[in-house]
């Protein structure tokens, strides 16, 4: 499910799809102008929470972000430890070995910008960021929900190693574009699906996003991520992420180089 999150993201301005109709054409560039809209709103915001997985005990976790590319995370099982990236630098800290790393980097913008998407991703759950489309995604129209009046489902089909022809289609509450669902299917038949089960809403932003979500596979529950803290208008320095190595840490600084950027950097933190 992570690979599904780790494509480049495409424009979120209007573009037309050569295949499409007319209204369809037209429906695609109003939902991506909305989604840009949307993410605009969302420029500073910390979140609080646990990801329950099956029968495993709670992990809890935080993230913040600023815009346009400030994140900090932190997890606290398997291992606790944080990742931060400041816009120049990232760091972890792995509580555990007391070890602190700056990892400087050497590496291209679309390799940087990948790889930062696979560290932060688990942090962040659906609904607050923009979905990543692609330029074939298809939209319908969808009434009467049990949680919109009006929503829009946006459908594609992953192509290229990383998405093995995986389909995915997004349910977005329409005009907002909140997030009510996420459904893939593996070319195997598997299905799996989130969903938003609880949201917290903000009228000055004219948004809601979710507080709670559920996992599922097959029709089985797999998982929750519940929040217990939102806030969509947090108030973040910008020496928030950059953190300086706490006493008695062992204190390090690599560099994430082209060829090495996947081996050199750290892992993707479970949880979030």
């Amino acid at each position: 499910m992570r690979a599904l999150l780790l494509l480049s993201l495409v424009c979120l301005v209007a573009c037309r799809s050569s295949s499409g109709s007319g209204d369809d054409a037209q429906r695609m560039a109003r939902v991506r102008e909305q989604l840009a809209a949307r993410d605009a709103k969302l420029v500073n915001y910390q979140l609080e929470g646990t990801q329950t997985e099956g029968d495993t005990a709670s992990a809890g976790f935080t993230f913040a972000y600023r815009a346009p590319q400030k994140m900090r995370g932190t997890v606290s099982a398997p291992r606790a430890r944080t990742v931060s990236w400041d816009g120049k630098h990232l760091y972890e800290q792995v509580d555990a070995s007391r070890q602190f790393t700056t990892f400087n980097s050497q590496v291209s913008a679309q390799k940087l910008s990948a790889f930062l998407t696979e560290v932060f991703t688990p942090f962040v759950p659906d609904g607050f960021r923009a979905p990543l489309l692609l330029r074939s995604t298809k939209a319908r129209r969808v009434t009467d929900l049990p949680q919109a009046k009006e929503a829009v489902e946006l459908s594609m089909t992953l192509e290229g190693e990383a998405g093995a022809g995986v389909e995915v289609t997004y349910v977005l509450r329409w005009p907002a574009l909140d997030f009510l669902a996420k459904r893939t299917r593996a070319p195997d038949g598997t299905q799996a699906e989130v969903r938003m089960e609880e949201e917290h809403c903000d009228a000055a932003l004219g948004l809601c996003v979710p507080r709670r979500l559920s996992r599922w596979v097959g029709g089985v529950k797999q998982g929750e991520t519940a929040l217990s803290k939102v806030d969509l208008k947090a108030a973040l320095p910008n020496d928030a992420f950059t953190p300086s190595a706490p006493d008695g840490y062992s204190v390090q600084t690599r560099t994430l180089v082209d060829s090495e950027a996947q081996e050199s950097g750290p892992n993707p933190p479970a949880g979030g």
